[in-house]
C-alpha cells in the first residue's frame, strides 16, 4: 500500500508512474484520496479545537468550584456536555473518513520503478539475458504430458478422480524427481545464506492482506469459510508475514529466508496446450526465497536474487531467458520484476518458472515492518521475493529437453538427489 503522505506530496509523480502500470482509474482515485485526506485534516483540526475548548472549560469549572461559585460551574458543565457530544460526532466522522481513505488506498497498485520499461502486453517485456541453445530433438519427440504417461511418472486422470483437474498424482520416478528438485533447491538456497523455514500453508485474512493478495486476488485463492483461512498461493505470504508488526535492527538487514511449500491457485487459465499437463496447475510445489532489506540496498539485492536463480538454471542445463517486465505486465504489488523462462523443446515455447520482484515499501507498509536507522529514525524496510524455483514447468522442460530414444536423461547436478541417471 502506498504511503498517504507520499501521495499528497508527489501527486503528479504518482499519477505519471501509475500510468506506466496502466491503472485506468489513477487520476480519479488519487484525487479522491487527497480530497478525503484534506477533509480528514480539517475534521481533525475541528475535533482538536473542540477538545481544547472542553479541556479549558473543565479547568475553569474546577477553579469555580474551588472558589465556591457552584452555580456558574454548573452552567459551564452544561456546555461541556454539548462539547462531549460533539467530540463523539467528530470521532465517528474521522473514523468514517479514514475507512473511506483506506478502502481507496488498497485499490491503488504499487508504483513501478523508474527502471521498468514502458509497455502494456507481455510482448513489450525486455529480454535482458538469453542462455543456452535450444535442443534439436529427434524425430518422434513428444511433449511432457505424453512422456509422463509413457514412463508412468504422473497420473493426471487419477488426480481428477481424487480432487479434480489441476491436481496431478506423481508416481515412481516422477515422485522421486519432485523430491530431488525440492531438496536440491533448498540445499542451494541454504548454501547461499538463506535460512530455511517451514511455514503454515493456511493463512488468515490479515496475512493475505499484508502481502497484497487481498483485496486484489481473493478470487484466485482457495478459502475455507468456516475458519476464515486461505490456502497460500505462494510461500511468500507466510514467510513475509513473519515480520508483520515487527521492528527490526538495521544491522540485521538483509534478512534472508527460504521455504518449501505446496501452493494453491484457483485460476486455471484458458483451454488448450498452454494449460495442458504441468503448464498450469491448481496445486504445485515451489521453493520461495524472501528478503527483508534496507531501502538503499534493495535493488542491488534484487539483481543478486535474479542472478542466483540464473545460476540454478545453468546447473540444470536448461536453455532460458530473463525478462524485465513492462509496466502493463507487472503485478499489483511489484515495483520491478524479472521473469525467468525456460525453453520447452517439444512444445516450442517459453515457460515461466520464476518471478523475482522488489516490492519496495508496498508490502512493508501493510506489514508495519520497520527498522530504526542510525539516526534513530523509524523507516519502512523493503521486501523482495522470488521463485527458486517452481517445480511443474521445470519438470516439463527437463522431461522434454532431455528425452532420447533410450529414455530421459537426468542433469548431472540432480543425479546425487534422484539416485538414477535416466528415466526409462
Amino acid at each position: 500500500m502506498l504511503q498517504l503522505n507520499y501521495i499528497r506530496e508527489n501527486k503528479d509523480e504518482v499519477l505519471k508512474r501509475l500510468s506506466i502500470k496502466h491503472f485506468k482509474d489513477g487520476e480519479s482515485v488519487i484525487t479522491k484520496i487527497i480530497e478525503l485526506d484534506n477533509h480528514r485534516r480539517n475534521s481533525q483540526k475541528e475535533g482538536d479545537n473542540n477538545k481544547a475548548e472542553a479541556n479549558a472549560l473543565a479547568k475553569q469549572i474546577g477553579e469555580l468550584m474551588k472558589s465556591g461559585k457552584k452555580e456558574e460551574a454548573e452552567k459551564l458543565k452544561l456546555v461541556t456536555v454539548e462539547l462531549k457530544q460533539k467530540e463523539k460526532q467528530f470521532d465517528e466522522k474521522l473514523k468514517n473518513i479514514e475507512t473511506e481513505i483506506h478502502q481507496l488506498l488498497v485499490q491503488v497498485p504499487n508504483l513501478p520503478s523508474e527502471k521498468v520499461p514502458a509497455g502494456k502486453t507481455p510482448e513489450d517485456n525486455e529480454v535482458v539475458l538469453k542462455n543456452g541453445n535450444k535442443p534439436n530433438l529427434a524425430t518422434g519427440s513428444v511433449p511432457h504430458w505424453d512422456l509422463t504417461t509413457k514412463y508412468n511418472l504422473i497420473d493426471f486422470e487419477l488426480g481428477v478422480k481424487i480432487a479434480g483437474p489441476g491436481f496431478p498424482v506423481y508416481k515412481g520416478k516422477g515422485a522421486r524427481l519432485q523430491r530431488a528438485l525440492i531438496n536440491y533447491f533448498l540445499d542451494k538456497a541454504i548454501a547461499a545464506g538463506y535460512n530455511e523455514v517451514q511455514p503454515p500453508i493456511l493463512v488468515n485474512e490479515s496475512s493475505a492482506y499484508a502481502t497484497g493478495q487481498l483485496p486484489d486476488k481473493e478470487g484466485q485463492m482457495y478459502h475455507t469459510p468456516v475458519d476464515d483461512l486461505y490456502l497460500i498461493p505462494t510461500a511468500e505470504v507466510p514467510i513475509t508475514n513473519i515480520y508483520r508488526d515487527v521492528i527490526l535492527k538495521e544491522n540485521d538487514l538483509p534478512i534472508k529466508n527460504c521455504g518449501y511449500t505446496p501452493c494453491f491457485r484457483r485460476e486455471a487459465g484458458s483451454y488448450g496446450k498452454d494449460v495442458r499437463g504441468l503448464n498450469r496447475l491448481h496445486q504445485f510445489d515451489k521453493i520461495e526465497i524472501v528478503q527483508i532489506a534496507h531501502p538503499e540496498k534493495s535493488y542491488e539485492i534484487l539483481e543478486q536474487m535474479k542472478d542466483y536463480v540464473v545460476g540454478i538454471l545453468k546447473e540444470l542445463e536448461l536453455p532460458f531467458r530473463v525478462l524485465k517486465l513492462c509496466g502493463g505486465d507487472l503485478s499489483f504489488a511489484s515495483a520491478l520484476t524479472y521473469d525467468l523462462e525456460v525453453w520447452s523443446a517439444a512444445q516450442q515455447r517459453w515457460l515461466e518458472v520464476s518471478s523475482v520482484s522488489n516490492f519496495e515499501t508496498f508490502q512493508t507498509n501493510r506489514l508495519k515492518c520497520r527498522f530504526k536507522d542510525t539516526d534513530g529514525k523509524m523507516q519502512l524496510a523493503h521486501s523482495l521475493n522470488g521463485s527458486a524455483l517452481a517445480l511443474p514447468r521445470i519438470v516439463a522442460s527437463l522431461l522434454e529437453n532431455n528425452q532420447t530414444p533410450e529414455g530421459i536423461k537426468i542433469p548431472k547436478v540432480l543425479i546425487p538427489y534422484t539416485g538414477f541417471e535416466i528415466i526409462n
